[in-house]
């Protein structure tokens, strides 16, 4: 939420919503089409570097390999988000048997924030 945030304001957030596509081998472009496309790049390269101070360097090594920042933010996405079932399991270790207790006594698929605070108010 942070990066798209940051990503939005800096008005970089067309960047990641459409890939830019590079010029086919051989094919010839007009001056205009030529700067539009140096831009473009130079604004993936800057949404790239943007993505790249945000990132773990513990996985920087598997990102890297990303190409464009589309790709870059795509992966970024699966690797802090996940699945639902990830996203929960990403909890504090210390909370895990209030997450349990919750998981096991609630429907958590329609669980309200009120419950759900409501709970984590009973446990503490």
């Amino acid at each position: 939420m942070l990066m798209e945030n940051l990503l939005r304001s800096k008005e970089y957030w067309s960047v990641i919503e459409m890939r830019y596509a590079e010029s086919a081998p051989g094919e010839v472009l007009t001056n205009a089409q030529r700067k539009t496309l140096e831009e473009t790049k130079l604004k993936d390269l800057k949404v790239k570097n943007y993505l790249f101070q945000s990132i773990d360097k513990s996985i920087l090594k598997i990102i890297t390999q990303k190409e464009t920042a589309k790709q870059l933010w795509d992966s970024m996405k699966v690797k802090y988000q996940g699945n639902a079932r990830v996203q929960r399991a990403q909890l504090t270790e210390k909370y895990n048997y209030i997450v349990c207790s919750i998981e096991e006594s609630k429907d958590i698929n329609h669980l309200s924030v009120d419950e759900l605070q409501s709970s984590l108010l009973v446990h503490e």
